[in-house]
């Protein structure tokens, strides 16, 4: 699966699945969110430096879109990672008592 997130409403605008991350899946999760969104020219795209966003095929897509890419760190893929920190550290769950991912990790840490 590959998703597209907003970062200012952390609202997952886009997204697509396969059985691997490729440059065609992110292509069609970013079309998915430049379709629904409509977004300006000069949006800026976060991503980590994997092949799929660092290949001709995206940035091609990314420029006829006038979308910036913006990259994390090389050696430091976590720069661009906000899906983790939210969904597992803030996003609370009805299925674990209304609690998030990481407090159900860190409750059974500390009762082990």
């Amino acid at each position: 699966m590959a998703s597209v997130m907003d970062l200012h409403t952390q609202k997952i605008v886009g997204y697509s699945f396969a059985k691997s991350m490729t440059t065609d899946l992110v292509i069609k999760a970013l079309a998915n969110a430049c379709h629904t969104q409509q977004p300006k020219r000069g949006l800026i795209l976060h991503t980590d430096l994997g092949t799929q966003y660092t290949s001709e095929a995206f940035e091609q897509y990314v420029k006829s879109q006038g979308i910036i890419q913006s990259f994390s760190r090389k050696g430091c893929p976590y720069d661009n990672a906000c899906i983790e920190g939210w969904y597992n550290r803030k996003r609370i769950h009805s299925r674990l008592g209304y609690r998030t991912p990481q407090e159900v990790e860190d409750l059974l840490k500390h009762s082990a």
